[in-house]
């Protein structure tokens, strides 16, 4: 999609309706194709005043390489990649500037400048008349309305007056937006859409938002809407953000994740937009039969549904939507009059994924299929140029070693990709953002104009971290989940503005803090899991990248990858094209099927296999059978038996250690302890462990057994850690633990000993992200115990 950013020239004519747009070179459509008129309505007021105050640096000052290839992922060592000292070249008449940026004088041997701007895009404040497009999406029969080709973008006043103000940011919805916008305001039908990160898909759940009040009778009582995110800090983010547009129409928005306590259900209540985690609903849900919130469900929302191929996390994101769909099944059931029965709503966004449709497949009800729009990587909003540089790594080179020689390389990267606007850094480890942040403070300067300098000292002063005070005043900042929270939010909001040039951060802030960059950097495709080094996932590889471009200030963004030579041409892969989604269900069917056994949701075998023909696996499994241990020649028959063998396997595994009872009709009964399980969310390792348990075990013995658990393995032993764990084991000068460990701290296991016994000792540990991992084992301790 050819928008190019639109300039406006400062010694404009104020009267003039009909605004003067000067082009950017390259861009080849042609000048009737923009159409800028605003009517002199009041709709469009608002538009005019920010547009007369937004002053733009003009097109002629364009850096050469801004234009490239769209999608071209070019592989070249940086320092031979273009002549540095021309790109670096910046002319003082066409510095950045807006109403608290004031021109920076330049010394023209300094490597950066680098300045915010605070105006809006004033692409998307034009009304833009576009070339008809051939269809983005693949047509399929579940094309709903997106099939039309899409002559011009939708505008905000489509949208009723009392809702328009959720919208108030942008008087035109983007191209992906305004595809699917008839599908999710003018039907009730399940929508999958696909995008590259960036496209403004939070827009689009605010659709299905507004469709929903709009057909629901006032007061709106009796409509819940929830809104499920992988990640906490996605969570908060959303939560904070829909406060603020939704709390004047009259909804109450709550946010559920492992950081909020029980206590919340009544808050919940009386909430009508939730917003949780899989993990956190699913123990929500556990309880729904006397928890009727749930059947008061109307839209059920998933962010990065993409999610559900994730090992560890995904089977839990499945489980939760099959069970909502049993849900609203049952309740079919229960109730002859069909009416009487709300319909349920899925919408489910995912980043770029080659079988979307599947997804779409298994949204889809028993009575429509679900609408799949796959949206192009062309059409993202701000193009996107990927570069992955490989670098030789020797055999005898260590990964901590690789990591700490591509620290050298970053001022060069920015140096080369930047063009003066911000950079993130993601790094592998907590103490990895500190290093490389340092290198670079001393490598580099940037030069920082006098009011941002004295913004970033205000910043400065209010830190707490003082290794992080130093380093802001060079223009270099770190961010990560060990922080204080007070910090974190200061840095965010100095890099948000625009005064902070380079931010390096872990990649938990891909995951959730939404902090756009021009330049996103990967530095290093491993990091350190469990205490080893692993490539990182596609969804994190691609969530990162997703990072790159600020649809308010860019036209153009770049995303470099740091890797070593042998795995470049797998990231360029990967780059090109994803890998196919599956499910990870299977390896997780134990506890799932338990936790629906205590819901009665499955009460015997067919019931158990009605089940699975619910889930993603079932969809997947037909499809790929060999992935899922099957033989590929099997036919549907086959396959389903396949899959009822191994519910069966599961089932027996269950009723041998007596959480659920079998009759002979193979009817099931949960029995206390499996309730129990399901209830307190526990792993079905633990509870094999608690099974040895005799009676006559010290308090020793049994601390030691829950460090065992299964539900600690997200706490992490870090070596920076290990100083202070040694000396709350043993020292002679200090108030140590009761039980002390034989040797020195060197497991995960012995790290969680160690501080569930300082806690319970009232032995106060001076450790910010020890005192957190603490907080965290007391919380999943209180269901394990």
């Amino acid at each position: 999609l050819k928008i190019v950013s639109l300039f406006l020239s400062s010694d404009q004519d104020e009267s003039k309706t009909g605004k003067e747009i000067s082009r950017q070179p390259g861009a080849n459509f042609s000048q009737n194709k923009i159409l800028s008129i605003f009517q002199e309505n009041g709709d469009d007021e608002s538009v005019h005043s920010t547009l007369r105050k937004s002053l733009f640096k003009r097109s002629d000052y364009m850096y050469k390489n801004t234009e490239f290839k769209d999608n071209s992922v070019d592989v070249k060592e940086v320092d031979t990649y273009l002549n540095t000292n021309e790109n670096m070249k910046v002319r003082k008449e066409g510095l950045w500037r807006n109403n608290h940026h004031v021109p920076v004088t330049k010394d023209s041997t300094k490597d950066f400048t680098l300045n915010g701007v605070n105006g809006e895009d004033i692409a998307s404040r034009n009304g833009i008349k576009m070339k008809t497009f051939s269809d983005a999406s693949e047509i399929l029969d579940m094309t709903g309305t997106t099939r039309r080709k899409l002559e011009i973008l939708r505008a905000v006043t489509e949208i009723p007056t009392q809702f328009r103000s959720i919208f108030k940011e942008f008087p035109y919805f983007n191209y992906a937006q305004s595809k699917a916008l008839d599908d999710l305001l003018y039907t009730d039908r399940n929508f999958v859409i696909c995008a590259p990160t960036g496209s403004g898909k939070t827009v689009m759940f605010e659709l299905a938002i507004t469709r929903l009040l709009m057909e629901a009778p006032l007061p709106w009582l009796n409509i819940k809407v929830v809104y499920m995110a992988p990640i906490k800090a996605l969570c908060s983010q959303r939560f904070d953000d829909w406060k603020e547009k939704f709390g004047p129409i009259g909804l109450s928005c709550k946010e559920l994740t492992g950081d909020t306590v029980m206590d919340d259900l009544f808050e919940i209540h009386h909430a009508d937009i939730i917003i949780t985690t899989p993990e956190k609903w699913d123990s929500m849900t556990r309880r729904w039969r006397d928890n009727s919130i749930v059947q008061l469900v109307r839209l059920f929302l998933i962010d990065e549904v993409h999610v559900i191929k994730d090992e560890s996390r995904g089977a839990t994101l499945e489980v939760v939507v099959s069970r909502m769909k049993t849900v609203q099944s049952s309740l079919w059931r229960l109730l002859e009059n069909h009416e009487t029965v709300p319909p349920l709503r899925f919408v489910a966004v995912s980043a770029t994924i080659p079988n979307a449709e599947d997804i779409a497949e298994w949204l889809s009800d028993s009575k429509m299929p679900a609408v799949c729009l796959k949206i192009e990587e062309d059409q993202r909003p701000v193009k996107l140029r990927k570069v992955v540089l490989g670098f030789p790594c020797s055999d005898n080179q260590t990964e901590f070693k690789f990591d700490l020689t591509l620290n050298y390389k970053i001022a060069n990267i920015i140096q080369t990709y930047s063009e003066q606007k911000p950079a993130l850094v993601f790094c592998a480890t907590r103490k990895g953002v500190q290093q490389a942040a340092s290198v670079l403070a001393k490598d580099a300067k940037f030069l920082l104009s006098i009011e941002q300098k004295q913004r970033l000292q205000r910043s400065a002063n209010s830190l707490k971290d003082s290794k992080l005070k130093d380093l802001l005043m060079y223009g270099v900042a770190y961010h990560h989940a060990g922080m204080e929270i007070s910090d974190r939010k200061i840095i965010e909001g100095a890099f948000a503005g625009g005064d902070l040039p380079v931010l390096f951060t872990t990649s938990t802030l891909a995951m959730g803090v939404n902090l756009p960059a021009h330049l996103v950097v990967i530095k290093s495709t491993m990091h350190y899991v469990g205490g080893v080094f692993q490539e990182y996932s596609e969804t994190d590889i691609l969530q990162m990248i997703g990072r790159a471009g600020r649809p308010q200030f860019d036209t153009t963004a770049t995303a470099v990858i740091m890797t070593r030579l042998s795995t470049r041409e797998k990231y360029i892969q990967m780059l090109n094209g994803a890998d196919i989604i599956e499910s990870s269900l299977h390896r997780h069917l134990v506890e799932h099927l338990n936790a629906e056994i205590v819901l009665k949701t499955v009460t015997d075998v067919t019931v158990a296999l009605e089940w699975i023909r619910s889930t993603f696996l079932y969809i997947r499994a037909l499809k790929n059978p060999t992935h899922y241990g099957f033989s590929s020649g099997l036919d549907k028959i086959g396959i389903e038996a396949k899959l009822q063998e191994l519910c069966l396997k599961n089932l027996n595994d269950l009723s041998s250690f007596d959480l659920i009872r079998m009759d002979e009709a193979n009817n099931f009964k949960p029995t206390e302890t499996g309730r129990l399980m399901a209830w307190y969310y526990i792993a079905f390792d633990t509870v094999k462990q608690f099974f040895t348990i005799k009676g006559t075990e010290t308090i020793n013995e049994l601390i030691k057994m829950i460090s065992n658990c299964a539900e600690f393995l997200d706490v992490k032993l870090r070596t920076n850690e290990k100083k202070i764990l040694n000396s709350l084991n043993k020292d002679k000068e200090k108030i140590t633990i009761r039980f002390p460990m034989e040797g020195k701290i060197k497991t995960r296991e012995m790290k969680i000993n160690c501080l569930i016994q300082a806690q319970l000792g009232c032995i106060p540990i001076q450790d910010f992200t020890l005192t957190q991992d603490t907080g965290r084992i007391f919380r999943n301790g209180l269901r394990v115990t």
